[in-house]
């Protein structure tokens, strides 16, 4: 018997897709890639609430979210230090569909949104020591612009 994965289908985020978030954010914790563990809530409020959201989009297997990529404006005085008025753009894959091109389909629906918003730049604060992530934005065209604690900022100019 062949086991066949359902196909992947892209969608705009929905409130209720925040426990699967929640999900996808906390393998990626167990895997190491990230500081702590989320909870629902906090997916709620950081990616599907947020007033500055400009874009969240998820990526499903039948009922499973398996990823997501939210494109934000920067405000004046943002945790990550980006300038005001540029976006920014995390990407959020589970370990285990990573590098099967989740993450490139997820991004061409963020940069429509980007370039809908007459954004002009857009910012990925990723940390240091994850390298998937680093690759994968250089892999997209993003490029190492300036120095911050913890984190390699990478910008792309649109």
């Amino acid at each position: 018997m062949i086991d066949v994965m359902p196909p992947v289908t892209l969608r705009t985020a929905r409130i209720g897709d925040a426990a699967g978030m929640a999900a996808v954010q906390n393998a990626i914790y167990s895997a190491g890639l990230r500081d702590s563990p989320v909870t629902t809530p906090q997916m709620t409020n950081i990616y599907l609430t947020n007033p500055n959201r400009i874009s969240c989009v998820v990526a499903t297997e039948g009922d499973r979210i398996i990823g997501f990529q939210v494109l934000s404006l920067a405000r004046s005085g943002n945790e990550y230090g980006v300038p005001p008025g540029w976006g920014i753009v995390g990407t959020h894959i589970h370990p285990d569909v990573a590098r099967q091109g989740v993450g490139g389909k997820l991004f061409e629906l963020s940069l429509t949104a980007a370039r809908r918003a007459g954004l002009r730049h857009i910012d990925a604060p990723i940390a240091a020591e994850n390298r998937p992530a680093l690759a994968y934005y250089q892999s997209l065209g993003f490029r190492p612009y300036r120095e911050a604690e913890g984190r390699i900022p990478h910008r792309l100019d649109l």
